[in-house]
């Protein structure tokens, strides 16, 4: 395996996800945590699965864009939305699914198909989580 090109370093203190603190090596990411109301905590601040979230559509939508450039395809309008779910397992512990609804202008549904499948080969978010847990992508055009 290449050496890495990039490394990003964050550390959690305190309590992790209910109540902690994650903040990046450079200082730009520097988030308290909260378990989601939805989970019986507090909410009120993020939380990983939505940090991973984040960080996936953003991956992925760049992933889109060097694909759609690789075959000289341009589209309008785009926006990638990444789910990020969470749900407990039989032996007690959790795991994650995803799904990512991939929106785009002014290109075909054929074409959406197919950029999404190229950029789901490139993101790096896919590739580490291919055959690890269930992910789902579905393409709209406008």
């Amino acid at each position: 395996m290449a050496d890495p090109i990039y490394t990003a370093v964050a550390t959690s203190t305190g309590d992790g996800r209910a109540g902690g603190h994650t903040v990046s090596s450079d200082g730009l990411l520097d988030v308290t945590l909260a378990i989601p109301a939805e989970m019986g905590g507090p909410g009120g601040a993020t939380n990983p699965e939505q940090l991973f979230a984040a960080g996936w559509a953003s991956c992925f939508h760049s992933a889109l864009k060097s694909a759609a450039a690789a075959r000289k395809i341009t589209f309008t309008d785009s926006a990638v939305i990444a789910e990020v779910g969470l749900q407990p397992t039989d032996g007690g512990g959790f795991s994650l699914s995803a799904a990512l609804h991939i929106e785009l202008g002014g290109v075909d549904q054929a074409t959406a198909d197919s950029l999404v499948e190229a950029a789901h080969a490139i993101c790096p978010y896919s590739n580490a989580t291919r055959g690890n847990i269930p992910v789902t992508l579905d393409a709209t055009v406008d």
